[in-house]
């Protein structure tokens, strides 16, 4: 058994039955209580929020400033700049060599984690999990996506190649893993252990390699959440967990029915959950309540919903979402799955269009479903309410803005702790409620 300074006393390697590597605790946990936390081998801004997101502490800017050389990388300023040069200079003189194609996030994550290991940290010897240990899953994969990664490990190459075609070269294959050496074991290893980094509003913002918890198992239920601030991610316990009890994270959004969960969990992860939410199948049927005619017809129109909330077509996006909830009716229950979607993807739209009164109403139809699909404390849940909170405040609705931030901030204790910017933010809301219904007095 493994124990080594890079994670907790409470957390120890160990060999779960039927699922390979784990994590488990060796001490009681308590609902709520911080795990570890833990800050990346490498990671990347995503290219969708490049322009938006500071590239060295992740937060988002109206105004960041851009690298004169390479155009992509910004900074909140010249602090961020500079800390961020000696993991930026090789990453930057790729860039520039490509343009203007810029590379995919999983080829830009894999060359940071080339580089990375030139200058390794003192800490990496402290992982319970080294790179050279992690799964790249090519037995498991289909020709077609293993085709797909052979085109990812092709670009690798091209952007890394004037990089390492100087006196790097040597230097570079020595210092990698023998298994990191050949770029498509790289970009499989990257693909399937790598997590998406979000910011306060569960919106991703980045993608980050983080050793040691790669080893957390999934479940469809999971007694752990993991939530970021910047790219540190911080790994809380959700339920009250025993010595010797595993630790698991959902891999995937766990709002979704059992037939969808284990098609996204073979597709991309290349296993078949046999956890006890997917054995059950107890929810399905508040998901699948109502006239299966009626769903049908949401269900059938989400990807066309999809598209517009990409384009960000806002206007034709709530239009549409509103002539659909129409027509499936108030018989259909708000717990059906999809009436819940084509209801979050019209909260979306009225915010963006400020159409405040119209979000609100929308927004306080999804909350029974959340309270009912989400038993344990999840970030999804708390910032839900957090949004409605936010519209109920806005609109002067004073007295249900406070009930509603409590019960937001009852879960964000628990899934982002007293000392995240979320909670403090909170906190601040419930105050200012507070004073403005006192001021009314």
């Amino acid at each position: 058994m493994e124990q080594k300074a890079g994670m907790p006393p409470t957390v120890e390697r160990f060999v779960c039955p039927g699922k390979g590597n784990g994590l488990r605790a060796t001490a009681r946990i308590s609902r709520g209580q911080l795990v570890t936390s833990a800050e990346p081998l490498a990671s990347c801004v995503s290219g969708k929020r490049a322009r938006e997101v500071c590239h060295h502490c992740f937060t988002r800017q109206e105004t960041l400033l851009r690298c004169s050389q390479c155009k992509m990388a910004r900074y909140c300023n010249a602090a961020c700049q500079k800390q961020a040069w000696s993991g930026h200079k090789r990453e930057c003189k790729c860039l520039r060599r490509l343009l203007p194609r810029i590379p995919t996030d999983s080829v830009r994550l894999a060359a940071r984690l080339r580089f990375a290991l030139l200058n390794p940290p003192k800490t990496v010897g402290n992982e319970l999990y080294t790179l050279e240990e992690h799964e790249s899953n090519l037995n498991l994969m289909s020709e077609q996506k293993k085709q797909g990664l052979s085109q990812l490990a092709s670009m690798l190459e091209l952007y890394v190649q004037q990089e390492e075609d100087s006196d790097l070269t040597q230097e570079v294959t020595s210092a990698l893993p023998p298994s990191c050496r050949d770029p498509l074991s790289l970009i499989a290893k990257v693909t399937c252990n790598c997590f998406t980094i979000s910011d306060g509003e569960l919106q991703e913002v980045g993608v980050g390699l983080y050793s040691s918890l790669s080893l957390l198992n999934h479940d469809c239920r999971p007694n752990c959440v993991m939530v970021f601030e910047g790219e540190r991610l911080q790994l809380r316990a959700v339920q009250d967990i025993c010595p010797e009890d595993e630790l698991t994270i959902s891999y995937i959004e766990t709002l979704s029915l059992t037939e969808e969960r284990q098609t996204q969990l073979q597709e991309q992860y290349h296993f078949v959950c046999h956890c006890q939410r997917c054995s059950s199948k107890k929810e399905e049927g508040f998901m699948l309540s109502g006239e299966e005619e009626k769903w049908q017809q949401l269900k059938v129109a989400l990807p066309r919903l999809e598209g517009l909330k990409t384009e960000s077509n806002w206007p034709a996006l709530l239009e549409s979402c509103s002539n659909l909830l129409s027509a499936a009716g108030a018989e259909l229950p708000d717990e059906n799955l999809y009436k819940l979607r084509v209801t979050d993807m019209a909260l979306d739209a009225a915010v963006q269009l400020g159409q405040w009164e119209e979000a609100l109403r929308y927004g306080m139809k999804t909350l029974p479903a959340y309270r009912l699909f989400y038993p344990d404390p999840h970030p999804v849940h708390g910032v839900q309410l957090m949004r409605v909170g936010k519209l109920q405040h806005y609109l002067e609705h004073l007295e249900d803005a406070l009930d509603t931030f409590k019960e937001a901030f009852t879960i964000m204790r628990m899934t982002h702790g007293d000392g995240h910017p979320l909670t403090s933010d909170l906190r601040m809301k419930m105050e200012e409620c507070c004073l403005e219904m006192s001021g009314r007095h």
